[in-house]
């Protein structure tokens, strides 16, 4: 399941990384500059958006990568 979720998350995220669904924020402390949206309920993905492009940082539960 998480597959697929994957790749329908990562599809939305590459056209619109701000896409209500994804329920994308900004972080602070150490990870400022960095994004977060969800990939499950337990799930996210960290992320920057550098030139237009966007770039994976980490993919874990909340306490994984925060």
């Amino acid at each position: 399941m998480v597959d697929s979720k994957l790749t329908k998350v990562l599809s939305i995220l590459k056209n619109n990384p701000f896409g209500p669904s994804l329920k994308t924020h900004a972080l602070s402390g150490n990870l400022k500059g960095s994004y977060a949206c969800s990939l499950t309920h337990e799930l996210r993905i960290i992320f920057k958006i550098t030139e237009g492009t966007i770039h994976l940082l980490n993919i874990g539960t909340h306490d994984e990568v925060y």
